[in-house]
């Protein structure tokens, strides 16, 4: 018997109630699980502290706060971060991305958007949607890079079986290194993912690797 593998669970940072009701039951629909919801900075750091998450999807006005420093602090807790807002311009977009996010959704969308780039992100591709992407061509900018999408080769492959469960010792006879250097790769990796240690990393290679699929490039 084959265990069927368990949905993705998302934590919602949305600063109206109504708002996060509505994208749970559409995350649930599409087949994942809302694991917490936060509408301010002190609600997702208390979530922080004893939860943890596959994705975040995070608003980028929270009252009187900004989502911009959420941004990093979920990605050094190996969350990867989708942004979903209203704001469409060209410099909020390229800011997140600059942060550390792997995906920008806007709010004026249709539903289905916003589930795919889900899926995209945990994935480990970088999503635009159309909206914010049409934005970057009528200023003629270039669509921004997003950090983590220059691992090595070699970095990947131990990415690959960390999130296998494989452990650094495992990895180091599977691919005739030292245990070591195995390390050192991990270092690097953590450093180019902007993680904090190798418990982020572990997550963010589990997460990734869950359903068989591969980090992108």
């Amino acid at each position: 018997m084959t265990d069927e593998p368990r949905p993705f669970s998302i934590l919602l940072i949305d600063d109206h109630p109504a708002v996060r009701q509505g994208l749970a039951l559409l995350l649930t629909q599409a087949g994942h699980r809302v694991c917490g919801e936060a509408g301010n900075h002190a609600e997702t750091h208390a979530f922080l502290a004893g939860g943890q998450s596959d994705i975040a999807i995070l608003d980028l006005h929270l009252g009187p706060e900004a989502g911009f420093p959420l941004i990093g602090e979920l990605s050094r807790h190996g969350i990867p971060v989708l942004v979903y807002s209203m704001f469409e311009d060209m410099p909020s977009i390229r800011e997140v991305f600059d942060c550390g996010a792997m995906g920008y959704v806007c709010k004026r969308e249709v539903a289905g958007e916003l589930t795919r780039a889900v899926e995209q992100v945990l994935q480990g591709r970088r999503h635009l949607s159309p909206v914010a992407a049409a934005s970057f061509s009528a200023a003629g900018g270039d669509v921004p890079a997003v950090r983590g999408h220059d691992l090595s080769e070699r970095e990947r492959q131990i990415l690959d079986l960390l999130g296998q469960g494989h452990g650094n010792h495992e990895i180091a006879e599977r691919l005739s290194l030292s245990v070591r250097t195995v390390e050192s790769y991990c270092t690097r990796a953590i450093d180019k993912l902007g993680l904090n240690g190798m418990k982020a990393l572990r997550h963010y290679a589990a997460t990734t690797f869950r359903r068989g699929i591969h980090i992108a490039p």
